[in-house]
């Protein structure tokens, strides 16, 4: 099964690559490696959730925006690939994640994203990862997540 059907199956569905808010581009591709920019839990247009894990943001809700990052990190993927089946690996994943100085499951919020990585692109999904709590973010989103992924 391709990653594509993998996403139909799943009930999902690739977004339009989320405009750059600032001065950089999507993607970079270097060899047979993409990274990604940092991907926002934007929702045609707008953020999906603002504030902060262990505020206003629930550890549910803060999984549930790793996964729209994901997601919008695999859309850029694409763009840039043409094929999410040319990814042969995603090889680190970096999850920034919004929160109270008292929030200290930034990982399990991460898990949003791995999981969604995991359940699209089975083995090639799985990586390295880092999850890492900070003091804001832009748009005052909960999560932000970049990928590096080897394609062929």
């Amino acid at each position: 099964m391709t990653p594509e059907q993998k996403l139909t199956e799943l009930g999902l569905t690739l977004p339009e690559v989320v405009k750059p808010v600032a001065a950089y581009v999507p993607t970079v591709r270097t060899g047979n490696l993409v990274y990604t920019s940092g991907q926002v839990p934007v929702v045609e247009g707008k953020p999906a959730a603002t504030g902060k894990l262990g505020g206003e943001v629930t550890l549910e809700q803060g999984y549930e925006m790793a996964r729209i990052c994901a997601l919008n990190a695999l859309a850029a993927l694409k763009a840039e690939v043409g094929d999410l089946a040319k990814i042969v690996r995603i090889v680190k994943v970096v999850v920034f994640v919004a929160s109270v100085p008292t929030f200290t499951d930034q990982p399990k919020v991460g898990n949003g994203a791995s999981d969604l990585l995991g359940e699209v692109l089975g083995e090639a999904g799985k990586h390295a990862r880092s999850a890492v709590g900070v003091a804001a973010l832009p748009l005052d989103v909960p999560v932000e997540v970049e990928l590096i992924a080897e394609v062929g």
